[in-house]
């Protein structure tokens, strides 16, 4: 594609050499670059582009984008180079990506959700309802990436680069897909990602303290204001009535019509006469003209919440009550509320809960049902926010009738350590605990001291299947990890 028209739209460019050059490929990775392509240089948290511009000339580029205040001189960019100076690297690798796969996204509706918990098990349900009526759906979030039931392959973030993003949706325009569901992560807003694309429908499930540190947002409100341009992308968006931050969003001037879901407070889609069982909660909500009862195959409150969402987003595309009750009643989501099937019938759930607010919603939600001990298993991931360890300590020593205080993700963390500020939070309660560094360990002491009618929760790993220390991802699926133990057991 000729330069320019991969330029298209971005404003406040300087060039230097011939805009006419026929591009085959754009990359903000110099180990990618072949012959006749533009490299994009990114400032990373941990890597800086500008120092590998002279490998991606090696490579074959022969147009180079750099960040105004980059210093040129220093860069020595031969002269038959074609240099381009941006305002912002990363919005113009975006809005290049997007003109060099010929806007993608114009072929197919976009679903966009945000929010601290619940994207996940949201974009599934949606994609289920709308598959039931019939349409062709690609999925992007935290779990994989799929174009209807073919996975393509398992994600390492939540919302890929912008490049990654355009080949992706490439990919789902040329298979006719008719609506892309789609996890928006504040980083991937924050950092232009998502930047230049439109929306049919915008959702914003709840907003909690997750995300702070160094290399994610430095205060809660960036984390907010970052979720907060999706819904400058929108047409229509559905927010979360019953949490106080996402109801601001009612009040604010915003491009899109905003409509509310909830529970407590008065709004558009009401969920009543709630009832929650060990294995389902099922409730009644007005889907058309008629209020209809809908049972979701997750139990819990927060999944009333997680299903209203995606029947707001299903009733845009048409859906109708027979097509929603079938989808939710059979909703699986890889590592959310996930329970594994085991020799000892013994009930033990996994779940992605890694911040106080989740924990404490999948304990209290399980609390009441077991009949016997709830045990919990967690740690905390390494590099990440501190200050909520010892909270979900106190929280799983509250609930719990037993924790056993482990490993997560430890990455450049001392895991000795990450346990010690959880265990600072247990102590502040009466709560049973012991500690065990080795997650293995740990979940093979939690089946051991286990009965058939107590319940067992893996938290914080959820569908990961690795395990990350010290920049390393060690094979660690907890389903089959289960399975082994008992097995030796």
């Amino acid at each position: 594609m000729e330069l320019k028209k991969i330029l298209s739209g971005l404003e406040g460019l300087k060039a230097k050499g011939n805009l006419d050059l026929d591009i085959k490929q754009i990359e903000s990775d110099s180990r990618k670059i072949e012959k006749d392509s533009m490299f994009i240089a990114i400032k990373g948290f941990n890597v800086d582009g500008n120092d590998y511009i002279s490998d991606a000339i090696k490579n074959g580029a022969v147009a180079v984008m750099v960040e105004e205040g980059t210093d040129l001189k220093k860069l020595k960019i031969p002269s038959d180079i074609t240099l381009i100076v941006a305002p912002s690297t990363r919005y113009s690798l975006a809005i290049s990506a997007q003109n060099f796969y010929k806007n993608p996204a114009k072929k197919f509706k976009l679903v966009g959700i945000t929010g601290t918990k619940g994207k996940t098990t949201t974009s599934f349900m949606i994609k289920s309802i709308l598959e039931k009526q019939g349409k062709k759906v690609g999925l992007i979030g935290t779990i994989a990436k799929y174009i209807g039931e073919e996975k393509l392959e398992d994600s390492d973030r939540t919302t890929p680069d912008s490049l990654e993003l355009q080949r992706l949706f490439a990919k789902m325009a040329k298979e006719k897909v008719d609506v892309v569901v789609m996890e928006v992560s504040s980083q991937s807003l924050k950092l232009d990602r998502v930047a230049g694309l439109e929306f049919e429908v915008g959702v914003f499930t709840n907003f909690q303290k997750d995300h702070i540190s160094p290399k994610e947002h430095p205060d809660m409100e960036d984390y907010f204001n970052s979720k907060l341009k999706l819904f400058s992308m929108c047409k229509k968006a559905y927010i979360n009535a019953d949490d106080l931050h996402v109801q601001k969003l009612a009040k604010m001037d915003l491009p899109c019509e905003i409509k509310t879901y909830g529970i407590d407070n008065p709004c558009k889609v009401l969920a009543k006469d709630i009832t929650v069982t060990s294995e389902t909660v099922d409730f009644k909500v007005k889907i058309g003209e008629r209020n209809e009862r809908v049972k979701v195959g997750v139990p819990g409150r927060f999944s009333v919440y997680n299903s209203l969402a995606a029947i707001c987003v299903a009733m845009e595309f048409g859906a109708n009550a027979e097509q929603i009750n079938e989808a939710l009643l059979n909703i699986k989501v890889p590592g959310r509320s996930e329970l594994v099937e085991n020799d000892k019938n013994i009930t033990i759930m996994i779940d992605y809960a890694h911040s106080p607010e989740s924990l404490e919603s999948i304990l209290s939600a399980l609390k009441d049902y077991a009949k016997g001990k709830l045990i919990c298993v967690f740690g905390c991931g390494g590099d990440r926010d501190s200050s909520k360890r010892p909270l979900m300590g106190e929280i799983s020593g509250k609930i719990a009738d037993f924790t056993i205080i482990t490993s997560d993700n430890p990455r450049t963390e001392e895991p000795l350590k990450i346990i010690k500020q959880i265990e600072a939070g247990i102590k502040k309660t009466n709560g049973k605990y012991i500690c065990i560094e080795d997650r293995k360990e740990a979940i093979k002491e939690a089946i051991k001291m286990a009965n058939k009618r107590d319940v067992i929760v893996l938290a914080g790993k959820g569908h990961e299947p690795y395990q990350e220390i010290n920049g390393v991802k060690y094979d660690f699926d907890e389903r089959k990890l289960v399975k082994q133990i008992i097995e030796e057991l």
